[in-house]
């Protein structure tokens, strides 16, 4: 790989989690703590104000596990993927932008707060999804069910404009049904990752 180091023999290294896809801390790099990091397959930075090679970790124990390297267009700064252990953060934090390392499943993930918002509401009169919860599971359920066998009908229709409306509410449903359990789509991605092979 061809890296444009600075003046100071540096190059900027972008960590991000491999899993989560969130930044958790920029580092500068050195050739000889790029070669360490994949020697060792731990991110080893250099220290601007100890003037040393550091291995993240090698004091806390909280290693950031070498997954992947990039290059941007440029060849003067690099992304590494990382299998984090612990906070990445020295002062405790998952990233040093104080913000926790998970996953986010865009909209799902807004939809997923919002229904727990509702839930804890109990607002049966101007929520649907309190409405729903407050008849329990076996409700939850049934809905889920019904809007399963309407998205399958759907499928072996012409109409995509009737299919997508059906399987959104089909999504919707099942993720009041995941609450309803104690479950969230973070459980669903565990057991996914679980099973690849």
């Amino acid at each position: 790989m061809t890296i444009k180091y600075d003046s100071n023999g540096l190059v900027p290294a972008i960590i991000q989690d491999a899993t989560t896809k969130n930044v958790l801390m920029l580092g500068y790099m050195n050739a000889e703590s790029y070669e360490k990091t994949l020697e060792t397959k731990k991110v080893t930075f250099f220290s601007r104000s100890k003037q040393r090679l550091w291995t993240k970790g090698e004091e806390s124990g909280n290693f950031l596990n070498l997954v992947d390297i990039k290059n941007d267009c440029d060849n003067d700064s690099l992304l590494i993927q990382v299998n984090p252990v612990g906070p990445t953060c020295h002062k405790g934090t998952d990233t040093c932008w104080k913000e926790e390392n998970n996953s986010n499943y865009g909209f799902f993930s807004t939809l997923e707060d919002v229904i727990a918002e509702r839930v804890a509401n109990k607002d049966t009169k101007k929520s649907y999804v309190a409405s729903l919860f407050s008849k329990g599971i076996n409700k939850v359920a049934q809905k889920v069910g019904e809007e399963a066998v309407e998205t399958v009908i759907e499928a072996m229709d012409n109409n995509d404009e009737l299919f997508l409306y059906e399987s959104a509410d089909l999504m919707f449903h099942y993720l009041m049904l995941l609450q309803a359990k104690g479950f969230t789509l973070k459980d669903i991605e565990k057991e996914l990752m679980g099973r690849q092979k």
